[in-house]
């Protein structure tokens, strides 16, 4: 049994030789480009209707943000899985090629392009002569903007040395940076909302990331032994990442829409909205998650547990492009 299935690219009388890997690249290419819709078109949707007003190029920098997330994910779940990979009992040492040096690069891009807006006064700027680069060490926001930039080129640049677990530092800047720079020192309590995101972004980076990479894994594996620890070693770890994304979004909710409100604000806030989407698109991941759990341990063949595997790795892709979105909006409350 083998984790790579047969692929029918030998020619025929009826036709030339198919590309194995081409009708995958081209279902990559149009989902990524579905989840930068959300981001770009979402701000003016979740708005319909509820009397606020967006900030200046949100959808620009929600897919600013939705890049910046995603360039989290990727080394941080290869980081993971592969410290769990080093516990699975005969696993082979070949391991996927690493797509952390292009993950800092569009982290770096996305960094800048955030920078920009943070040195034009959070305003989109037209040409180059609008941003002041020394103003954005005047500033909190701006001294973060620079923290998260350098922070992906050094990422990027142990990415590709001889040690690149080295590059877990600088990615770990990033997510502090990111805790801060969401909750401002004007916030009540903006230390404990720091410290609720920092949990929040790091276990969801793992979870994402890292499902993304066991899947890598298994198939460059090709030893079905071999991959079903490792599936069973990340389903798991996984189980815990889940309930602490869950406990600290919640909580996080809480402080910002309280109890009181909330029903209602889920439905007539722009905030609100997207973050009832992004709760059902986490609730459908849970159960695809669990459905695969369920084939892991019960089915004759564990593997066939890839499946709703590959399904929620493209829902938590979705999830990633929401949470961008929501970073952009107005918060409903202000503290």
């Amino acid at each position: 049994m083998s984790l790579i299935r047969p692929t029918t690219g030998a020619s025929d009388a009826s036709g030339p030789a198919r590309r194995p890997g081409a009708g995958r690249a081209v279902t990559v290419l149009v989902l990524v480009a579905l989840a930068a819709l959300i981001p770009l078109l979402g701000p003016s949707a979740a708005l319909h209707d509820t009397g606020e007003a967006a900030a200046p190029g949100a959808g620009g920098v929600a897919l600013l943000r939705t890049v910046l997330i995603a360039a989290l994910c990727v080394p941080l779940g290869e980081l993971f899985v592969r410290r769990l990979s080093r516990s699975v009992p005969g696993a082979p040492s070949a391991a996927p090629r690493s797509w952390a040096p292009y993950a800092a690069a569009a982290g770096f891009v996305a960094a800048l392009g955030l920078a920009s807006v943070v040195a034009t006064g959070n305003l989109v700027p037209r040409s180059a002569a609008e941003i002041d680069v020394g103003g954005l060490y005047e500033s909190r926001d701006g001294k973060l903007a620079l923290l998260e930039v350098n922070a992906f080129l050094a990422a990027g640049l142990c990415a590709l040395s001889r040690r690149p677990a080295t590059q877990v530092w600088p990615l770990a800047a990033v997510v502090v940076a990111e805790a801060l720079r969401a909750h401002p020192t004007t916030e009540h309590d903006p230390l404990v909302g720091s410290g609720l995101t920092l949990v929040h972004l790091t276990c969801a980076a793992l979870w994402t990331g890292g499902l993304l990479y066991a899947l890598r894994t298994l198939r460059h594996w090709g030893a079905p032994e071999a991959g079903t620890a490792l599936l069973g070693l990340y389903a798991r770890v996984a189980a815990v990442l889940l309930a602490a994304i869950t406990a600290t979004g919640v909580w996080s909710s809480l402080r910002r829409m309280p109890s009181g409100t909330i029903l209602e604000q889920l439905t007539t806030t722009a905030y609100g909205r997207t973050l009832l989407a992004k709760v059902l698109l986490v609730a459908a991941v849970a159960v695809l998650a669990l459905w695969a759990r369920i084939r892991l341990a019960r089915a004759a063949d564990p593997l066939t547990a890839c499946s709703p595997a590959r399904a929620e790795v493209v829902a938590l892709g979705v999830v990633v492009a929401v949470s961008g979105l929501l970073t952009a909006l107005p918060v409903p409350i202000r503290w």
